[in-house]
C-alpha cells in the first residue's frame, strides 16, 4: 500500500506558479490566432472574456496532467476567485485612477484649495475660484452629524446587545432595515418635517440632519457587532465585584471596545460625507463661503461636484473632477483611517 503523500495548502509550488503561467500564455496566443484572425469577432470586452475562459480549461487541462482531481478543483477555484478579486480592484482603481486624471488640471493650483466661486463662472480659468466653501461645509455638516449620531448610535448599541427586552427584536429590524435606505427618503423625510412642517430655511444643519439618518443605523449596526466581540468575562467578573449593570458598560465594556468602536465611528462618516440627494433637498446650493449651520445655504463637495458636473462647459466640469479627487481622498483617509486603529485594537 502507497504511503499517502500530505500535499502543502500554503504557498506557491515552482509546479503550480508555472502551470498558471504557461496556461496564461498559451491561451493568450490562442485567443488571439482565433479571436482576432480566425472568427468574425472584436472588442477587447469579448477578448478579455474569451481569453479568461480559455486559461480556465488549459489551466485545468495542464493540472490534470500529473495531478488528481481534488488539486484540480482547488487551482481552478482559487484562479476563478483571483480573477474576480482582480476585477473589482481593477474597476475601482479605474474609478480613483480616472477622477483623479481629470481633477489633476484643478488639483495643481493653489486657489482651488483656498478660494470658493463667488467670483469665478463657468468662462473664467481655473486660476480662478476654488472649493474651499464646500470643504468647510462638509466639514462642519459632518461634526454636526457625529454629534447626533456617535451617542445615539453607541446607546442603540448598548440597548441592544447588553440591555436587550423584549423591544430589542424590533429594534434591531428597523436598524437592519435603515441600513438599507435610500439616501433620498432620508432627505425627504428632514425636508418634510424640518423645512415644510417646522418652517425652517434650508442651512447646514438640516443637511447634517439628513446625513445622520443615513449615519445612524450604519453606526449602530459596526458597534453592535463590536459589543458582541468583547468576553462574557468580563462583565462577569466586573458584576461579582458589585459593579451595577450601567457602570459595568460604562467602565468595562465601551472601554474594552472603544478602538473598534472608533472603526464604526470612522464607518459611519464615510459614508455620510459623500452623500448627495441629502444635502441636495436641505442645504441649498451657495458659491460663497458660509460656515454657520443655522443661516443661510451651506454646500457640500459631493453637492458642488454634483452641480458642476451638471455644466456644459468644460472648466466647470474639471473642477466638477477635482472637487470629486477631494472627496475620493478624504474617503480613501478614512477608511485606511479606520483600519490601523481596527490593526491596533485587535492587538491588545
Amino acid at each position: 500500500m502507497e504511503e499517502e503523500v500530505r500535499r502543502a495548502t500554503g504557498g506557491r509550488t515552482l509546479d503550480e506558479v508555472l502551470a498558471a503561467l504557461g496556461a496564461l500564455l498559451g491561451s493568450l496566443a490562442l485567443v488571439w490566432v482565433l479571436y482576432l484572425n480566425l472568427l468574425p469577432a472584436s472588442g477587447a470586452l469579448g477578448f478579455v472574456v474569451c481569453w479568461y475562459l480559455t486559461f480556465l480549461l488549459m489551466y485545468a487541462g495542464v493540472t490534470a496532467l500529473r495531478h488528481p482531481r481534488p488539486v484540480i478543483a482547488d487551482r481552478v477555484a482559487g484562479a476563478v476567485v483571483h480573477g474576480l478579486a482582480s476585477l473589482l480592484a481593477l474597476g475601482l482603481v479605474l474609478v480613483v485612477g480616472f477622477t483623479f486624471y481629470r481633477g489633476a488640471e484643478a488639483l495643481g493650483h493653489l486657489n482651488f484649495f483656498t478660494d470658493d466661486l463667488r467670483s469665478a463662472g463657468p468662462l473664467d480659468p481655473l486660476e480662478r475660484g476654488g472649493v474651499l466653501h464646500a470643504v468647510v461645509g462638509t466639514v462642519v455638516q459632518i461634526t454636526i452629524s457625529v454629534a447626533i449620531t456617535l451617542p445615539l448610535g453607541v446607546g442603540c448599541a448598548v440597548f441592544l446587545n447588553e440591555v436587550k427586552g423584549p423591544l430589542a427584536r424590533p429594534v434591531r429590524t428597523v436598524v437592519e432595515a435603515m441600513t438599507a435606505l435610500p439616501s433620498i427618503v432620508a432627505g425627504l423625510f428632514i425636508y418634510v418635517t424640518v423645512l415644510v412642517f417646522a418652517g425652517f430655511d434650508r442651512s447646514g444643519l438640516a443637511a447634517s440632519l439628513a446625513t445622520s439618518v443615513m449615519m445612524l443605523p450604519i453606526i449602530a449596526r459596526a458597534s453592535e457587532v463590536v459589543l458582541r466581540v468583547v468576553p462574557d468575562g468580563l462583565r462577569e467578573a466586573s458584576l461579582a465585584l458589585g459593579a451595577s449593570q450601567w457602570r459595568t458598560v460604562w467602565r468595562v465594556v465601551l472601554p474594552t471596545a472603544r478602538p473598534s468602536l472608533a472603526t464604526a465611528l470612522i464607518l459611519g462618516i464615510a459614508r455620510g460625507i459623500g452623500e448627495t440627494s441629502p444635502v441636495l433637498l436641505t442645504a441649498g446650493y451657495t458659491t460663497y463661503l458660509n460656515a454657520n449651520p443655522v443661516e443661510g445655504p451651506m454646500v457640500s463637495l459631493p453637492l458642488v461636484t454634483y452641480t458642476l458636473a451638471r455644466s456644459s462647459e468644460k472648466v466647470d466640469q474639471i473642477r466638477a473632477f477635482g472637487a470629486a479627487s477631494i472627496l475620493l481622498a478624504i474617503v480613501l483617509l478614512l477608511f485606511v483611517t479606520a483600519r490601523i486603529v481596527a490593526a491596533r485594537g485587535g492587538r491588545r
